[in-house]
């Protein structure tokens, strides 16, 4: 039986009974239209053989659409009282669905895969910009188990996401993203289908994680990799015989070492994809001379936006 989705007079009168107040903090702007909730789930592809982590579920319009694509779904959310209710509106919208669904109150950041057993195969969700970037990055890192990512981001950090090399929006959120998958834009959400609406688009964005990835995956290497992209968008107009100047030791060097891994030495770091930083590392004798350099935080202006 298809399950009853929210809309917009049920999500007030949802919050209501609650008395509960978006709250500008975690970013909370509500989905209240079915066809774009059904829009975010066809895109992801998930059927009923996947087990979906959704992050940030609110409260409860991606949840249900997911649900009655017939997913297990696993929710993460941050906010208590939000977390609370989840469980009695999925009851109150679906049938036996609900034995498919868990939610779990907690910071999608310090979450591990020891608090989720049953490995996750997706992630589905509507991001805040301000933690899109860590968040996926940490999911992405943490559960090897997830194939497939499919995320509403406020609509400047979805033109990063999936940026690619020399590009203005190119950075690096735009590279070590890549380093997981490839990245492809899915179109635009209007403010006009959230409440409170947002001053802001959205858009959706999906990874897909390599079948097969062509460098080492483990936690010392992609380490080492992430270094290397810091370095180079730290100053990313430079080019990249100053820009590792530091890291190889002198500029003849870096040169010499750019070389080696066929990367011509006058190019600046932003016009270098994934494989450059690869190779640049796989070709340097010494990969623990990589310094660990403050994190480069790139700003997207804008509203601070939790859309969900």
């Amino acid at each position: 039986m298809t399950i009853r989705l929210l809309g917009r007079t049920e999500i007030r009168h949802l919050a209501k009974s609650i008395d509960f107040r978006p709250r500008k903090s975690f970013g909370q702007n509500f989905v209240h239209d079915a066809n774009t909730v059904r829009r975010i789930v066809s895109a992801s592809g998930v059927n009923r053989s996947d087990h979906v982590l959704e992050v940030g579920p609110g409260l409860g319009s991606l949840t249900l659409a997911l649900l009655d694509r017939g997913a297990r779904v696993t929710a993460v959310e941050i906010d208590p009282v939000l977390a609370r209710q989840l469980p009695t509106t999925i009851a109150d919208h679906s049938h036996s669905e609900a034995n498919r669904f868990k939610v779990i109150n907690q910071d999608i950041l310090t979450f591990e895969q020891s608090e989720m057993p049953d490995p996750p195969t997706a992630v589905v969700a509507n991001l805040p910009y301000n933690v899109a970037v860590p968040a996926l990055l940490h999911l992405l890192a943490e559960f090897p188990s997830i194939r497939t990512v499919m995320v509403m981001v406020q609509a400047e950090v979805a033109e990063r996401l999936a940026a690619e090399p020399g590009g203005k929006d190119y950075g690096v959120p735009s590279a070590k993203m890549r380093f997981f998958g490839n990245v492809r834009r899915y179109g635009s959400v209007s403010p006009t289908v959230f409440w409170p609406i947002p001053r802001v688009y959205s858009g959706l964005v999906r990874i897909d994680r390599y079948e097969t990835s062509k460098w080492p995956t483990d936690p010392e290497f992609r380490q080492q990799v992430f270094d290397l992209i810091d370095i180079a968008f730290a100053q990313r107009r430079k080019t990249s015989r100053n820009a590792f100047a530091e890291w190889a030791g002198s500029g003849n060097e870096s040169a010499s070492r750019l070389l080696a891994a066929s990367i011509d030495p006058s190019r600046r770091g932003e016009t270098l994809a994934i494989d450059d930083f690869v190779r640049l590392l796989q070709r340097s004798s010494d990969w623990h001379i990589v310094p660990k350099p403050e994190a480069v935080r790139e700003v997207v202006e804008g509203e601070e936006t939790h859309v969900r």
